[in-house]
C-alpha cells in the first residue's frame, strides 16, 4: 500500500514539473520581448496553478473516507481550485499600466491567466489539453506578432527638460518633435522661479533614433525608460 501511495506521489510531481516546464516556454517567448513577466514568473503560476489543482482534487481522500460523528462527509474539490483565478487576477493586475490612451501589460497578464490554466489543466491529469494549450499560446503569440511587424511597433516614453527660460517652449518642442516624426501625448511643467521644468511624454517609431530626439532639444535633457 505504502508503494502504491509513493507511485502516485511521484506522477503528482510530475505533474508539476511538466507544467512548470510549459510555463518556461510561454515565459520565453514573453522574455525575448522584454515584457513585464518573463521565465520564472509563468514558470512559478504553472507550478503553483498545478500543485493547487492537485491539493484540491486529491488531497482529502483521508477526510472523505473517515465516519465523522456518523454523518458522511462530503466536499467540493472545486473549492480550493477555484481560488487560483482569484490570486491570478490579482498578479495580473499589477501588470497592467494605463497611461492616457495607452494600456501595456495587457496580453503579458492574460498570458499569465492562461498559464494558470495550462498548470491547473496538468495538474488535474489533462496532459494532452495543457501541452496542446501550450503549444497553441506561443503559436498564436508568434503569428499574431508576424503579422503586426508590417507596421511601424511604436515606443512611449518620457523626456525630461530642465531650466527652461522661454515661456513658448511647449509650442516650440510640439512643433519640433512633429518634423521629426514624435508624437507628444503629454506634457507637465513646474515652474522654479523664472525657470520651468518641463516632461514630454512623447510616441515615436523604432526606427528613430534617441539621438536625433535629444538633438531637438536646446536645454539639459534626459529620456527616461518606457512609460
Amino acid at each position: 500500500m505504502s508503494f502504491l501511495v509513493e507511485i502516485i506521489g511521484i506522477e503528482y510531481i510530475f505533474r508539476i514539473l511538466i507544467s512548470g516546464i510549459c510555463g518556461i516556454m510561454i515565459g520565453i517567448e514573453r522574455r525575448n520581448r522584454s515584457k513585464e513577466a518573463g521565465t520564472r514568473t509563468h514558470f512559478m503560476v504553472a507550478c503553483g496553478a498545478s500543485l493547487i489543482m492537485i491539493v484540491s482534487k486529491y488531497a482529502f481522500f483521508d477526510v472523505i473516507s473517515q465516519d465523522l460523528y456518523g454523518a458522511e462527509v462530503r466536499l467540493d474539490p472545486s473549492r480550493v481550485a477555484s481560488t487560483i483565478a482569484s490570486g491570478i487576477g490579482f498578479l495580473g493586475a499589477g501588470m497592467i499600466f494605463i497611461h492616457k490612451n495607452n494600456i501595456k501589460g495587457l496580453t503579458t497578464a492574460a498570458g499569465i491567466w492562461v498559464t494558470s490554466g495550462v498548470g491547473m489543466a496538468i495538474g488535474a491529469g489533462m496532459y494532452s489539453v495543457g501541452i496542446v494549450s501550450t503549444g497553441i499560446v506561443i503559436v498564436a503569440q508568434i503569428l499574431l506578432h508576424l503579422r503586426g511587424g508590417s507596421r511601424k511597433q511604436m515606443k512611449t516614453k518620457n523626456i525630461t527638460v530642465k531650466n527652461v527660460t522661454s515661456s513658448n517652449y511647449q509650442d516650440y518642442m510640439t512643433l519640433a518633435f512633429d518634423n521629426i516624426g514624435v508624437k507628444v501625448i503629454d506634457v507637465s511643467v513646474d515652474k522654479i522661479g523664472e525657470l520651468r521644468n518641463y516632461s514630454f511624454a512623447i510616441e515615436y517609431s523604432r526606427d528613430i533614433r534617441e539621438d536625433d530626439i535629444l538633438s531637438v532639444v536646446e536645454y539639459d535633457c534626459s529620456i527616461i525608460n518606457d512609460i
